[in-house]
C-alpha cells in the first residue's frame, strides 16, 4: 500500500457515500436492477472502485442505500445505512449519513463519481475545523455531494427536511461555509474530472474513454 492509500485516523472523518437515487436512466441496461453503482469500471462495480479510494481517508465508510442486498455481496468494508425516510432526496441522504457517522465530521459524496481525486479531498480535510460545511466552488456552481459537513449541520438539515425541503444547499445560510474556489481545486485537478458524474449510458461511455487514456 502506498503512502496515498494510507489511512489517517488523525483526520477523525467518515465517509458517507449516497446510492440512493433511482438510476432510472440505466433500467435498460444489464446492470443490476439498472443501479448505476454497479456500473464496471476497470473491471469492478462504480461503487467498488470508489470505496476503495475512499478507504484512503477513513476507516469510517458508510454506504446510504434503500437496496442493501446486491452490496453486501461485494463485501465492501463499508456500513450500509438506509435513509431515515425514504422519497427525500439526496438531503435526506446526507442527513442520514451523517447522523449515522462516528466522527464529528463526514465527506458526502455520490456512488457515480469514478474520478474522485484522493489529494483533492485530503486538501479540503486538511482545512480548519472552524466551518459546518467545506464544499467546492466550480464555474460559479457548489459541489454538495462533493463536500465536508460536521454533526453541527444536523439541526439545519432536520428542521429543512421537517418543511419539505430537499435541497442541501438551502440550509447553508444556517451554518458556517468554507468555499473551495477553483484556484485552489486547480493545484490538485486542473482539468475538474473530480466532479464528473454518470448520470447516462452516454456519460458511461465517455468515462470509460476517458480512463482508458489515463491508463
Amino acid at each position: 500500500m502506498t503512502g496515498d492509500m494510507l489511512p489517517l485516523p488523525s483526520l477523525r472523518v467518515s465517509v458517507v457515500i449516497l446510492a440512493g437515487g433511482q438510476s432510472s436512466r440505466f433500467r435498460t441496461t444489464s446492470v443490476r436492477g439498472g443501479n448505476k453503482a454497479f456500473l464496471p469500471v476497470e473491471g469492478q462495480p462504480l461503487i467498488a472502485g470508489i470505496v476503495r479510494k475512499l478507504a484512503a481517508l477513513s476507516d469510517d465508510l458508510i454506504i446510504v442505500t434503500n437496496d442493501p442486498g446486491p452490496y453486501g455481496e461485494l463485501a465492501l468494508p463499508a456500513r450500509l445505512v438506509p435513509d431515515e425516510e425514504p422519497g427525500h432526496g439526496s438531503l435526506m441522504g446526507t442527513y442520514s449519513g451523517l447522523k449515522a457517522a462516528r466522527y464529528p465530521r463526514a465527506l458526502a459524496v455520490a456512488c457515480d463519481m469514478p474520478f474522485l481525486n484522493v489529494p483533492l479531498l485530503r486538501y479540503m480535510l486538511s482545512l480548519p475545523d472552524g466551518y459546518d460545511v467545506v464544499i467546492p466552488q466550480v464555474g460559479g456552481l457548489l459541489e454538495p455531494l462533493h463536500a465536508i459537513y460536521g454533526k453541527t449541520c444536523l439541526p439545519a438539515m432536520a428542521r429543512l427536511l421537517k418543511q419539505g425541503g430537499r435541497q442541501i444547499v438551502a440550509f447553508f445560510h444556517e451554518v458556517r461555509v468554507r468555499l473551495v474556489d477553483e484556484q485552489e481545486i486547480d493545484t490538485f485537478d486542473p482539468l475538474h474530472r473530480s466532479f464528473v458524474n454518470i448520470n447516462t449510458p452516454v456519460d458511461w461511455e465517455a468515462a470509460q474513454e476517458l480512463q482508458a487514456k489515463q491508463q
